[in-house]
């Protein structure tokens, strides 16, 4: 009777023992293979920040798994080489989520690692649909949307709101996410019935575009050109709005998230009639529960995001830690397989969804926001109508 006995207690504790969310005894990991150093470190830093405050939070409230959220850090330094180094590093210590790089071709070294090791990893906030499923595997995200909803956004809002019938597109040739703000754009204005009269390329390191100016200029002059479309990043992109006004060109200009920031604006006297779309507000947003996560930042670290872009990691890691809770572990493929059917699941930043093909958002609404008198005014939120295709998304060739 008494082995008896003991058999069941035995086998009671081991059935409790598998029920019990699996979780390691020092609690969860996550690594932050990010740069900070180097010039990611003005993309990196603020959401880096961000993340920590949300495992403060989540740690304040039990943490995940019912033990404490642990964070492990490496620099990747702006390297590739030092980015898998760096990803590499904190696996073997135990990161069980890696946030990686705000952009595909520095990120991607770190994702990479996580991936061999059968970990989740997440771009803070890379634009690019390879940062994902396609560039890195199928364990990995992006926090961020693509940059072609940027441009999508701006051409059915110019259309529909603000009555714009004929743009004229000036493209960055820097980086390839100035191409990819205009190629939704270029894809969703025609569709609403707006005409593109014309286009123009230069780099953001150029000092002048008064070439560029000119072929603008003639246009407006000859085909009624009404608003201008900037796929450009600053610092490029600011002069290039300076010299535009400068030249008596007062346009509207509409342009991508990457504007974003009150930083720039006082190298253009008198901006006006100036838009872009973003995911949050770092002033006034409409929504309390942002405002909350802005004023609870502040008091961390003393002063305001600058940026739209240290957010989105937070919506990414809330509906991380709900996947990882109803699974129960923090199992890369079982976590992920509960992302991907996420459709429109709700976030402090709006609803998110995932597909085992597509890790990166694409129908998000955006809050269009205009700039004047030196100020970020929130104008309205606006959602696409239509789903961007492959070719858009994946700019492939005509």
């Amino acid at each position: 009777m008494k082995r008896a006995l003991l058999g069941v207690l035995c086998c009671a504790a081991a059935a409790l023992a598998v029920s019990q969310p699996a979780a390691a005894k020092d609690g969860v990991t996550i690594g932050m293979a990010v740069a900070f150093s180097g010039w990611m470190e003005a993309y990196d830093g603020e959401a880096a920040k961000m993340a920590q405050l949300w495992v403060e939070q989540k740690n304040a409230k039990g943490g995940l798994l019912g033990a404490p959220i642990k964070v492990v850090t490496a620099d990747t330094k702006t390297d590739r080489v030092q980015g898998a180094k760096a990803g590499q590093d904190l696996i073997q210590q135990g990161a069980e989520l890696l946030l990686v790089s705000a952009d595909y071709d520095y990120g991607a070294p770190a994702a990479l690692q996580a991936q061999k090791a059968g970990k989740i990893s997440v771009f803070l906030g890379a634009s690019d649909p390879k940062a994902g499923v396609l560039g890195v595997g199928p364990l990995s995200f992006t926090a961020n949307n693509a940059a072609q909803l940027e441009g999508a956004v701006m051409g059915e809002w110019g259309y529909d709101k603000k009555g714009y019938r004929k743009g004229y597109m000036l493209i960055d040739q820097m980086i390839e996410y100035n191409k990819s703000i205009c190629a939704g754009y270029e894809w969703a204005f025609p569709k609403k019935g707006g005409k593109i009269e014309g286009q123009d390329t230069f780099n953001g390191q150029d000092a002048t575009i008064s070439s560029q100016i000119t072929r603008l200029s003639n246009a407006i002059r000859t085909k009624a050109v009404d608003s201008i479309m900037l796929c450009s990043t600053n610092p490029g992109a600011a002069s290039a709005v300076r010299q535009m006004r400068a030249a008596g060109i007062t346009l509207p200009i509409l342009s991508g998230t990457a504007m974003d920031g009150l930083y720039w604006v006082n190298s253009v006297p008198g901006l006006k009639d100036f838009y872009l779309p973003v995911q949050a507000l770092t002033v006034n947003d409409p929504r309390p529960a942002v405002n909350e996560i802005t004023a609870a930042y502040e008091k961390k670290y003393g002063k305001l995001p600058t940026t739209q872009y240290a957010y989105p990691i937070y919506a990414f890691l809330d509906l991380w830690a709900k996947a990882v809770t109803e699974v129960g572990s923090t199992d890369g493929a079982k976590v992920v397989a509960v992302m991907n059917k996420y459709d429109n699941e709700p976030t402090v930043l709006g609803p998110r969804t995932f597909t085992p093909k597509l890790h990166i958002q694409i129908s998000e609404p955006m809050t269009v926001v205009s700039y004047a008198d030196g100020k970020e005014t929130p104008v309205e939120e606006w959602k696409i109508k239509d789903v961007i295709p492959n070719p858009v998304l994946y700019r492939l060739k005509k």
